[in-house]
């Protein structure tokens, strides 16, 4: 009898609880309309706002260095996509806000002051970091208030911008959110060998604590438009922006780690110097190190399968043997050119491994790795790089079906 009526008084209880919570609604909610919810931020060299300066002016700010200013991009959920009545204009989904200081957990807190009212971080989708910060301050030191934050989600991604990162916030359509834009940018790996694989907080963690260099996507911003433009050379010891690499070099970079999903290999014929396409249906890449003593080297074996998608060649048999090795020749020409002039770049200009051959020689040799890893950039720029590269071409689109 006594566990029957404590069973059944715990049951009134939580019924009373639910048609309580259900009637007045939850005690800790926030209309939509009061809550913003982020979901991009930028990091740039601090730069004053008008109104920062008139501060400082009357001596009513707080003590800071502007050394960091930090843009937050919010949904505007006032916007409508209907447009403003009576005006013909639409307004903009996102709302961009910044401010400046040197402690990034202290510029977050601004905001309240600002009358911007409170935030959510946890729909943040992308931190976008600007060339001249990275260049002055570490990755570790400017990401460490969002590697603590638990709102900021491990799944976010990090981008470099050349130039002013809050640029990469704005957009000429006023009916596209950036940030989604971006992310949106980073799917694209099947389309083309120039997108990186996304870099999430998580992954990038662990490539800051290897020590060895790495790379991240850039984005280049101008005049509302954002085009993903190479990549971004972090030294694994500093930390710091080393440099960047072009889009045709990022390329190269694709082909030698084998990362790429898909893509397009621009080539021309030796005889006739007219256009072809060969489209990227599949790639693989082996990096095999060498060790001979205290002489390293490595060969780095690509192979790719994929189409002849576009051919400008008006005279000859498309079909002939002797044309399609021809083809093949100019399609492997090409590969090769781009993994030696990207090799070039980081060996003899950024002396900065980036690609991945250390970390190959620390699989095959361990112990060889703990005695060199500290100056493996330095050894990199003169270890001898060997590249075979074999294309098969076994698709020739619908044109080809026909034959």
């Amino acid at each position: 009898m006594k566990k029957n009526f404590k069973s059944r008084q715990f049951l009134l209880v939580s019924l009373s609880l639910f048609l309580l919570l259900s009637l007045t609604g939850c005690w800790s909610s926030h209309e939509i309309e009061e809550l913003r919810l982020e979901v991009g931020i930028a990091l740039d060299k601090g730069k004053e706002s008008a109104t920062e300066k008139e501060l400082e002016e009357q001596g009513g700010g707080y003590p800071k260095r502007n050394i960091i200013t930090l843009t937050h991009q919010f949904i505007n959920a006032q916007a409508t996509g209907a447009g403003n009545k009576g005006t013909g204009t639409q307004q903009k989904t996102y709302l961009n806000i910044s401010d400046t200081g040197d402690s990034i957990h202290q510029i977050i807190r601004e905001l309240p002051l600002n009358g911007k009212g409170n935030f959510t971080s946890q729909h943040t989708k992308v931190i976008v970091i600007g060339e001249k910060l990275l260049r002055t301050y570490s990755l570790d030191r400017l990401l460490n208030e969002f590697l603590r934050d638990n709102e900021i989600r491990p799944s976010c991604l990090v981008i470099i911008s050349k130039g002013r990162a809050s640029k990469a916030l704005e957009l000429n359509n006023p009916g596209e959110v950036s940030a989604f834009s971006l992310v949106k940018t980073t799917e694209s790996q099947s389309r083309t060998t120039r997108i990186l694989p996304p870099m999430p907080l998580a992954k990038l963690t662990g490539k800051m604590q290897s020590e060895s260099s790495f790379f991240l996507q850039n984005v280049v911003s101008a005049n509302g438009e954002v085009k993903f433009a190479g990549a971004a050379v972090i030294n694994g010891k500093t930390k710091k922006l080393v440099g960047f690499l072009n889009e045709e070099e990022l390329e190269g970079i694709t082909w030698i780690t084998g990362k790429g999903k898909g893509g397009l290999v621009k080539s021309f014929d030796q005889e006739t110097k007219e256009l072809i396409i060969y489209e990227i249906e599949s790639m693989n890449s082996q990096i095999i190190p060498h060790v001979k003593g205290e002489n390293i080297s490595f060969d780095v074996n690509i192979e790719s399968e994929g189409r002849l998608s576009e051919n400008w060649v008006a005279k000859g048999n498309p079909f002939d043997n002797k044309f399609l090795n021809r083809t093949k020749n100019a399609a492997e020409k090409e590969v090769k050119h781009l993994v030696q002039n990207v090799t070039n770049k980081m060996q003899k200009e950024y002396q900065t491994d980036v690609a991945g051959f250390g970390n190959q020689l620390r699989i095959a040799h361990p112990k060889l790795w703990e005695k060199i890893k500290k100056d493996w950039d330095e050894r990199f720029s003169n270890v001898p790089i060997k590249y075979n590269v074999k294309l098969t071409i076994k698709d020739y689109g619908t044109y080809g079906a026909s034959k």
